[in-house]
């Protein structure tokens, strides 16, 4: 079975969700307001300069893109102060090498200055407080920049694509730096944040290839997502305590960090956090995580030791996919859900612990490692909780016939039938499973073609997704009053089904349940929730079954 891996980079999914993406941080330019301030003021021209009256001052609106090269903007321009430059003013003047902005000037607009790719230097006075989003984007030719101690607020993407950038002066006095605000800085070595920033946005450093230091401020309570993503130089990190949450790929990418603290503070990591981080080889989680996310672990595959706290309760989809090194493996007792993928790939993985309590676990989860199972009988291999009282069905694929699923294995009960646990076994044909089982995994039994009959006990609660599909022999089944949760898919393509038989309640079930499969469904007559159909099939009472 083959999974597909989460993300690429920062994750397309994350973008997706995010204020600012990764394909216009650095291309977009924000709707600006030019067009209407053209409506309302007459455009006057001044040394190569555009400019508007606004009452007694004057914005600067744009330039002779061909002409400029080194550019002050002057203070005054017809008696009136110069107190603004406007929204893509000299977006794309590709001729600018320096730029003096003189004290007069306490505004600079949306990309204001964005793809001047020969500009060099430029000097922003003490009167401006906010650097505006797109300001410097994809200022190619930029190598330092200081901003004063006016400044408190730097926009999205202001610094995006600045790729000569080395060194960047970040005031005290700044609070708040936005999204993607220095993506793509692939030449920026080292930077300090300020005490006052208290969150960092979403991708702000993503892709800064050359950075290997950053100190993160004590304020800091929120990483947003793709942070650090791609970020190849950064060896270390510490996250200080009063961080609360981590993104989703905040370090995915970051090929050479070897070591990473978290906080107790740290309550929630995002999906794939350290996604691809191939040199990082161990680490502690805080002991305030109760979910480890999808892919969080992917693809680090020098990873031999992780601490997991004990008030976890479920391993996401491939959240350790690929963790090749890894050779030993402690489930917590508080664990329940173990989901699709999550040790998909770990060929070094021999031995794995796994508590009592577990209710669910997906398909591949345990696929492509060398696991020895504790228990091999009639084709069924099982893993043993460590008190030896559950037993968990993780692979039948070799199951011949008629089977018939032991309650007891080596005096531990089995409970649970694991996602896609007898997928493709064209040999099986009957199968009855045991009191005690509770869930039955999605795909369990997909594509077994020759199965025709199928007892499901009445301690099953869940039928999980696509858990008999393209079961094209099977002609009825009998789905007891414990039943309470049908997954999508559930009989796709049973193309013999005639008839679903239920003895309780109308259970929930998503809508294409029986897709491409034409069942009648059978109920008990004083069952409640039913109506004229169920999942798009007509509903009669057991007593109208032909």
């Amino acid at each position: 079975m083959a999974f597909t891996m989460l993300t690429i980079g920062c994750g397309e999914e994350e973008k997706t969700n995010l204020n600012t993406n990764e394909s216009n941080a650095i291309n977009a330019k924000p709707a600006g307001t030019l067009a209407k301030h053209k409506a309302k003021e007459a455009v006057s021209s001044y040394l190569n300069l555009k400019y508007e009256i606004k009452g007694n001052a004057i914005q600067i609106t744009g330039c002779d893109k061909n002409l400029l090269r080194a550019l002050t903007i002057p203070e005054t321009i017809e008696g009136k102060s110069v107190n603004s430059i406007g929204n893509d003013a000299f977006g794309d003047c590709i001729s600018i090498t320096n730029i003096t902005i003189l004290n007069s000037v306490t505004s600079i607009g949306d990309s204001a200055f964005a793809g001047c790719t020969s500009l060099t230097s430029i000097t922003i006075p003490d009167s401006v407080t906010s650097i505006s989003n797109y300001a410097f984007a994809r200022c190619s030719a930029l190598t330092n920049i200081t901003i004063p101690d006016s400044v408190t607020s730097i926009g999205d993407s202001a610094f995006a694509g600045c790729t000569s950038l080395t060194s960047i002066t970040i005031p005290d006095s700044v609070s708040s730096i936005g999204n993607w605000a220095f993506y793509r800085c692939h030449s920026l070595t080292d930077i300090t944040i300020p005490d006052k920033v208290t969150s960092f946005s979403a991708g702000t450093f993503a892709d800064c290839a050359s950075l290997e230091t950053i100190t993160i401020p004590n304020s800091v309570t929120n990483i947003s997502a793709c942070t650090f993503a791609d970020c190849t130089s950064i060896t270390n990190i510490t996250i200080p305590d009063g961080v609360t949450s981590i993104g989703s790929s905040t370090f995915s990418n970051c090929i050479n960090l070897t070591s990473v603290t978290i906080p107790d503070s740290v309550t929630s990591i995002g999906v794939s956090v350290f996604a691809r981080c191939s040199s990082l080889k161990g680490i502690k989680i805080s002991d305030n995580v109760t979910r480890i996310r999808d892919g969080t672990f992917e693809d680090c595959g020098r990873l031999t030791s992780i601490t997991i706290p004990d008030g976890v309760t479920s391993f996401g989809e491939m959240a350790f996919y690929n963790c090749t090194s890894l050779t030993s493996f402690t489930i917590p007792d508080g664990v329940t859900s173990i989901e699709k993928g999550a040790f998909y790939g770990c060929s070094g993985l021999t031995s794995i612990i796994i508590p009592d309590g577990i209710t669910s676990i997906g398909s591949g989860t345990f696929t492509r490692t060398n696991i020895k199972y504790e228990h091999i009988e009639d084709g069924l291999n099982y893993l043993i909780s460590r008190t030896g009282q559950s037993a968990y069905l993780i692979d039948g694929r070799d199951a011949n016939g008629s089977v018939s699923i032991p309650t007891l294995v080596n005096g531990a009960s089995v409970s649970l039938i694991a996602g896609r646990a007898f997928q493709n076994c064209t040999s099986l044909t009957s199968i009855t499973i045991p009191d005690g089982v509770t869930s039955i995994g999605e795909g369990a039994f997909f594509r077994c073609d020759s199965l025709t009959s199928i007892t499901i006990p009445n301690s099953v609660t869940s039928i999980g997704t696509g858990a008999f599909g393209d079961c094209n022999n099977l002609t009825s089944i009998t789905v007891p009053d414990s039943v309470t949760s049908i997954g999508w898919d559930a009989f796709y393509g049973c193309s013999s089904l005639t008839s679903v038989t239920f003895l309780g309640d109308a259970p929930k079930i998503e809508n294409d349940a029986f897709k491409k499969s034409s069942p009648t469904i059978y109920r008990e007559a004083d069952a409640k929730g039913w109506g004229d159909t169920l999942a798009g099939r007509p509903v009669k009472l057991i007593t109208e079954k032909p």
